[in-house]
């Protein structure tokens, strides 16, 4: 496959060189690690500190990546891509990243965690549709994401009676950021697979560099900037949570795009999934919430979905039986190939011949 034959590391770690499972193993430990460490901050902030400013908070969160990929040695120099093809993408992402946060107000963590957890089924009916990818899955993916479609149906309908935390303002957000982190992973496994030599530092500056400006816009017509400088000076400390919580999530989005970069963004979303079902029960144990027999149900359900993926697939995707073909292809002489061959044969025989005479 084109983009894995690029040269790939995270934070150091060479990942080319190293079997697919080590791979997986290195780029889903820093993700879970990121965003574990995300989803408690998220928690203790908005449910323990009151302080919901979806918006502003992914300003801030921004301003940290661009610092911390600065520090890595980035510079737009080394840039592959034209700064238009970051435009639509940053537009989606920090449309997601506010509608994320913003809904904590109104949905509690878990749901809302839960909610985007059917990410997967909207990433693979995506994909078939993306220019460069035309993806096409088996059909035990589908069941897979079907389980976990059902697997939140439970859970939600247990989180509404036992949590007053809970409405229809909060599902219509998340299922904005639902379908917008659908087109987000499938464009960005995209310009990895059409432009491979692009690094993931280079995917998570660019978007949070054009990204900030669009978060300007909603921040100003809800009044959410002013509220969000008033309350976060009154409390310092809140910009610390922040600062830490984006640190955190920085080695989650770096370790995060190369899943998608070297297994695709369908094998992404389910990573993702699994990570949002452990910080679910990290929630409820640490913030000592409800668990009843539903919310166990949703999860067993989500853990056979899972299961299921990762069933072996008999038919590997087309983009590898095309690359395989066209290596074949290249490696094969050609006819004029085989004519030279045999006509330096033939010349060499000749050459013998006139020496044996010679003697």
């Amino acid at each position: 496959m084109k983009n894995e034959e690029q040269a790939r590391s995270l934070f150091g770690i060479c990942l080319t060189d190293r079997p697919r499972w080590k791979q997986f193993l290195i780029c889903s430990s820093g993700f879970f690690f990121g965003y574990i460490v995300n989803g408690i901050c998220e928690e203790y902030v908005y449910n323990r500190l009151q302080f919901s400013y979806g918006w502003y908070f992914t300003f801030v969160q921004s301003f940290v990546y661009v610092l911390l990929i600065y520090l890595q040695g980035f510079t737009p120099k080394e840039m592959v891509n034209p700064w238009k093809t970051y435009v639509k993408l940053s537009a989606v992402l920090m449309g997601s990243h506010g509608l994320t946060k913003g809904s904590l107000a109104f949905l509690n963590y878990p749901a809302q965690i839960m909610f985007k957890s059917t990410k997967v089924l909207p990433v693979m009916v995506m994909g078939a549709f993306i220019p460069g990818l035309r993806r096409k899955y088996p059909a035990h993916e589908y069941a897979s994401a079907l389980l976990l479609v059902v697997g939140l149906i439970l859970f939600t309908l247990a989180d509404a009676q036992t949590s007053p935390n809970f409405s229809m303002v909060g599902v219509v957000m998340i299922s904005g950021a639902l379908i917008m982190d659908a087109f987000l992973g499938n464009f960005q496994e995209a310009i990895f697979t059409l432009s491979p030599e692009t690094t993931q530092m280079e995917m998570l500056f660019c978007s949070s560099v054009v990204g900030l400006p669009f978060l300007i816009p909603p921040m100003v017509l809800t009044g959410e900037l002013f509220k969000a400088w008033n309350s976060c000076s009154q409390h310092p400390y809140v910009y610390l949570v922040l600062v830490f919580e984006a640190m955190a999530t920085f080695v989650g989005q770096v370790s995060v795009l190369s899943l998608i970069a070297l297994f695709g963004a369908a094998t992404t979303a389910m990573v993702t999934t699994a990570r949002k079902a452990v910080t679910l029960l990290l929630s409820y144990l640490i913030f000592t919430k409800p668990l009843t027999d539903q919310h166990g149900t949703g999860l067993l359900l989500i853990a056979m979905g899972i299961t299921v993926k990762l069933l072996p697939d008999k038919n590997p995707y087309k983009r590898s039986s095309t690359s395989s073909t066209k290596k074949a292809k290249i490696e094969k002489p050609s006819a004029n190939d085989e004519e030279e061959r045999v006509f330096q044969l033939g010349t060499e025989d000749v050459e013998d011949e006139e020496k044996r005479r010679l003697v």
